[in-house]
């Protein structure tokens, strides 16, 4: 499956293993982690939640999309969710491709669309003790990673 969410942690070893191809000249991956600040506030934790069916529907569009628009051989994009703390991979992306250009335009398409356009929130627990919930489709922010 292209495009999944899980409330397990992400072995990105072995997704990377999984796209092994001797057709790829390329292999580029994204993680996205779960950082200690965001916007000056000290962040302890991280909660994710996403409209499941409506996710991996959009998900997988965004893969068929970078792998036509990109002549990549394999993409891949998994996301967490529930709870998870400091340093946990909150996001994986990676891609295959004959030649390195595509794959790291493809990657960073597949995060940047996935960030824009998929139903998923997260609620932000701050060491104050104040909690926040944020859509990341429009807040444009996400586990260790700002948009610019």
């Amino acid at each position: 499956m292209p495009f999944r969410l899980s409330p397990n942690p992400i072995d990105s070893g072995a997704l990377q293993r999984s796209l092994a191809d001797v057709r790829a000249g390329a292999c580029v991956t994204f993680e996205g982690w779960v950082r200690n600040r965001n916007e000056g506030q000290p962040v302890f934790a991280l909660d994710y939640e996403a409209y499941s069916l409506l996710a991996e529907k959009e998900g997988a569009r965004i893969i068929a999309e970078a792998c036509e628009k990109f002549s990549v051989n394999s993409a891949e994009c998994i996301h967490r969710t529930g709870h998870l703390a400091l340093g946990e991979l909150a996001v994986w992306v990676g891609v295959t491709a004959e030649h390195r250009g595509a794959a790291f335009d493809a990657c960073r398409y597949i995060i940047d669309e996935a960030k824009a356009r998929v139903p998923i929130w997260k609620k932000e627990h701050y060491a104050s003790g104040a909690t926040a919930w944020i859509n990341c489709a429009t807040r444009g922010d996400h586990a260790g990673e700002k948009r610019t």
